[in-house]
């Protein structure tokens, strides 16, 4: 079977919701009557800590997809002051949304245990103001969420290739920026700044998928131990500490990028390692000038930069059965399947969708019930589920 990344289509039930007049649609997603609206059609759990597990309407997959959002729509009206990572959560609502996670993924690994039949992933992608709220394809939702998500070994291995220039699989070119110039000092700043003992650097021929052959060119750890491993706080702390590293080296590069020469990044994680390691690299700061002369030339070129930390951050299972962490730039309209070399394709289809809604809603009220009886949250009624 040939390699390559695959495109699968995704039918979903169209949404009855109605922008107000005047309102873009990603201008209306951001606010607290969308959030509400969402709850109502789609929630399944909300906490104290305003964490709400949700159906995705708009699925990646019809086997099992569910997010968890961090509400913060009522307590924050600025959508652009909104926590959009983890490193923003306050430390109370990081333990409630850790240890949701680890409930969630335990679920996934239990009911699908064999990654021949199944890909399984979860995390989170950066949902930052970096461009204006009416660009097209800036996230709809500007709150951090996460995705839970299983798709069907045999649905991808039937699936179509995607096209490997799809812009949303190279990350708009900076994926390929990073790695083509800046791989080795990308991985030698990990190397020196984290201080992992559960995660451990992965090879790459463990880390992709033999399926799609991604990731492709990224660092990924495996977290030793699997499943009982996501019960053990430190996991979690050295999860934040490879997106923490990601930050860095980000923030760094295109300080750089934006000023030669530019001094370290205020409130950096790890500052003697980019102090030592990034800005006293000549690749780094070479790439960092390449770059900056196309911004003074091209002005589309300087347009589509997201100067800001913008990030992909997921657990996935390998073809071995392991659990893997990977992270990656993100570019704007990317989805975090993609990372994993999976384009989804999303039709409107009531009829394709309501032969997989009873198994699907079967998987997330069971999983709903696990996390109530961890006293992580209260159920949700909707129109689809009872309360």
């Amino acid at each position: 079977m040939t390699t390559g990344p695959r495109q699968i289509v995704t039918p979903y039930r169209p949404i009855p919701l109605s922008v107000p007049e005047g309102m873009k649609p990603n201008e209306f997603f951001n606010s607290t009557e969308n959030l509400n609206d969402l709850a109502h059609n789609n929630g399944l759990l909300r906490n104290p800590e305003n964490l709400l597990l949700y159906r995705k309407a708009l699925g990646h997959s019809n086997a099992f997809d569910a997010s968890i959002i961090y509400d913060t729509s009522r307590v924050i009206l600025d959508p652009l002051g909104r926590p959009v990572r983890r490193t923003q959560v306050p430390d109370q609502v990081k333990r409630v949304w850790n240890r949701m996670n680890q409930i969630i993924i335990r679920y996934m690994a239990e009911h699908y245990p064999d990654p021949e039949q199944a890909l399984i992933l979860a995390g989170e992608a950066s949902l930052d103001a970096t461009w204006s709220l009416t660009a097209p394809g800036v996230p709809s939702i500007r709150m951090l969420h996460n995705h839970f998500i299983v798709f069907p070994m045999d649905q991808l291995r039937q699936a179509k290739l995607a096209d490997p220039d799809n812009p949303n699989l190279t990350d708009g070119g900076q994926h390929c920026l990073f790695q083509a110039h800046m791989k080795e000092v990308y991985r030698a700043f990990f190397e020196r700044a984290l201080d992992l003992e559960i995660l451990q650097p992965a090879s790459q021929s463990s880390s992709q998928l033999s399926l799609t052959g991604y990731p492709q060119g990224l660092p990924c750890w495996e977290i030793q131990g699997g499943v009982e491993a996501l019960e053990d706080v430190r996991f979690w702390r050295e999860y934040d500490l490879i997106l923490m590293g990601f930050l860095d080296f980000y923030r760094t590069f295109f300080s750089q990028v934006s000023t030669r020469n530019a001094p370290m990044p205020e409130g950096a994680y790890f500052p003697d390692a980019v102090d030592s390691v990034l800005l006293f690299d000549n690749a780094f700061l070479a790439t960092a000038k390449r770059v900056r002369d196309q911004c003074i030339r091209d002005a589309q070129y300087a347009n589509a930069i997201r100067w800001q930390p913008a990030f992909k951050q997921i657990i996935y299972r390998n073809d071995e059965g392991r659990l893997l962490v990977t992270i990656s730039q993100n570019s704007i309209g990317n989805a975090i399947t993609e990372l994993l070399g999976v384009v989804v394709k999303r039709e409107p289809d009531a009829a394709a969708y309501a032969a997989f809604e009873p198994r699907l809603l079967e998987h997330l009220l069971a999983v709903r019930a696990r996390l109530i009886e961890a006293d992580l949250g209260e159920p949700i009624a909707t129109d689809h589920w009872p309360g």
